[in-house]
């Protein structure tokens, strides 16, 4: 049988009932004011019992000092000196009233001339330094009596002390600190244990009182409670609830939630999850940015002309079934959709939290937005061979069949970027800006150059590698975009979890033999390495190189002349 929870919670969190807190707080007010009342009461009464302690020592120090003089003479003509010790220590003793109260006697060094105490303990030396040092200071400063407090491994003693000039020693009538707080701590405790005794019986009493005012609050809020959980306003049950004011605020709650519902799910479809969370968190959305280190995602699907020309108004469809799971693959791997213009789609990595992993994650993306394209192109040779069993495809049907074998590229780049909202209090929107942002524009579209699916930037090739090692980084070019006056290396990340990695990467190790040859200029030597790789990037080379030579002040870098 599960435990029956003593509170609602929301995820970890309890909530406490208003009829708990009120009487918790009347408790601990009864509590606070029952407590402070007795314990000033008996700080008051200490108090005073300490300030006639104090005038007893007083007394008791002067028959002491009185009874040293004497003793003192006696020694004189006796020259017994234990006898007249013993008999100081008996005087001593008889004014003692508590179990640790103690008279002694010392001098400058700490030397003893004697000891007594109410429980038995014997003293060598009086080992306090730090009080014997202050002692000493004032004697030499000519003040000779006066109050002190020492510890000598009992607990702290305070008392009275005078220096005795004929034998040459500090006397000291002193009681444990201690034995005068014990009375008050036992008459706190007592009266404790009486107060809180009566604050559970009144708690008890309380709660049955509260639950009883507060029961339509209880099922109103369970009710909150579970539409917390679920994320999801629903109508609240009223109908056996007193005519209230909260009651009332129960119906009033009602009349919104239906509207508020729908403006919710409607804006969770039409923002990023980063703005949804903020708007949340802050109750409020203002038209506002920074900079922040970001890492930007930028998608595109190629023959987008032809495909709309073909298609028609059924590409919406495709696009539909394309951006549902290109949107979802941006989401797993922690981005945010920053926006969708026709066939691309722009998303952003480390809005939430901005390190060197968002560049990972943003290659997982990609590969997670090629794959999920490369499988529904497989679905889509599936069901035309399916067809072809039964008959061969009209020529109109095999337009529209090569027009919904979506093929995308996607380009990476990172850097530092204005993230925020702008627009005007009446409409705004979330963005990106940046040179970083054209950037993994330009990228994408060198996919189409190179015929390669993904391409990324040095940034997210440096960043990558100080997380992971399960890409691995080829060097495809050096390119000067247009628009640019220097060249930016560009990187293929090869995944090496994937069937076939370890043959794609001994090709790309010529390749990368091929493209020093390519960038020192010796042409003929990069035109068989190119040819050995055989891959379809090698194309490119081979075709710009043609059967020429590497002009003149050649620096590697290739200028392209389209965006």
């Amino acid at each position: 049988m599960a435990r029956k929870k003593l509170f609602q919670y929301v995820g970890k969190t309890p909530i406490i009932p208003i009829s708990a807190k009120i009487l918790t707080i009347f408790i601990i007010l009864l509590l606070l004011s029952n407590f402070m009342t007795n314990l000033l009461s008996i700080n008051l009464s200490q108090k005073q019992k300490n300030v006639l302690t104090n005038q007893l020592l007083v007394n008791e120090l002067k028959e002491m000092y009185i009874t040293a003089g004497n003793q003192y003479q006696i020694y004189s003509y006796s020259k017994n000196k234990d006898e007249c010790i013993e008999a100081l220590k008996k005087s001593a003793a008889s004014t003692f009233t508590m179990d640790n109260s103690c008279a002694l006697a010392f001098d400058r060094t700490g030397k003893i001339l004697f000891f007594t105490s109410n429980n038995g303990r014997t003293l060598d030396s009086f080992n306090d330094k730090e009080v014997l040092d202050k002692l000493n200071k004032d004697f030499d400063e000519g003040i000779n009596q006066g109050s002190v407090s020492f510890d000598f491994g009992a607990g702290e003693y305070f008392g009275i002390y005078k220096y005795h000039n004929d034998w040459n020693c500090f006397i000291v009538r002193a009681e444990l600190r201690s034995d005068t707080k014990r009375e008050m701590y036992t008459v706190i405790l007592i009266s404790a244990a009486i107060i809180f005794g009566l604050t559970i019986v009144f708690l008890f009493v309380g709660l049955i009182v509260m639950n009883k005012i507060f029961g339509n609050v209880k099922a109103i809020t369970k009710k909150l409670y579970d539409m917390q959980e679920r994320q999801q306003l629903e109508v609240i049950n009223i109908d056996d609830a007193p005519n209230d004011d909260i009651t009332y605020l129960a119906a009033s709650f009602n009349s919104l939630s239906v509207s508020v519902n729908n403006l919710l799910t409607t804006f969770r479809k039409f923002v990023s999850k980063d703005v949804v969370n903020k708007a949340y968190s802050n109750h409020a959305i203002s038209l506002e940015g920074n900079q922040r280190e970001l890492t930007m995602l930028f998608s595109d699907i190629k023959s987008f002309t032809y495909r709309t020309e073909t298609l028609g108004n059924e590409i919406i469809d495709v696009l539909n079934v394309h951006y549902n799971k290109v949107i979802h693959a941006v989401h797993e791997a922690t981005g945010v959709v920053g926006s969708i213009i026709g066939d691309a789609i722009l998303a952003v990595f480390g809005t939430e939290l901005s390190n060197a992993e968002k560049s990972v994650k943003s290659i997982d993306a990609a590969w997670a937005i090629t794959n999920a394209t490369a499988e529904l192109r497989e679905k889509m040779a599936e069901r035309r061979a399916v067809i072809e069993k039964k008959r061969k495809l009209t020529a109109s049907e095999l337009r529209v069949y090569e027009a919904v074998l979506l093929d995308v590229g996607v380009g990476i780049d990172g850097g530092t970027v204005f993230y925020g909202n702008i627009g005007s209090d009446e409409h705004m929107a979330n963005t990106v800006i940046g040179d970083n942002v054209n950037s993994a524009s330009r990228l994408e579209g060198l996919t189409r150059v190179y015929h390669l699916p993904v391409i990324v930037s040095d940034y997210i090739k440096k960043e990558s590698e100080t997380v992971t090692d399960r890409y691995k980084f080829f060097e495809i070019d050096t390119v000067q975009v247009k628009g640019k006056t220097e060249g930016k290396k560009i990187f293929f990340p090869m995944d090496t979890e994937v069937e076939g990695s370890e043959e794609l990467e001994e090709k790309f190790k010529v390749f990368a033999d091929a493209l020093k040859a390519y960038y020192k200029g010796d042409w003929s030597k990069a035109r068989k390495l190119f040819k050995q790789a055989n891959m379809e990037v090698c194309e490119v080379f081979l075709e710009r190189m043609g059967r020429k030579s590497a002009p003149a002040k050649w620096s590697g870098i290739w200028t392209m002349t389209t965006k």
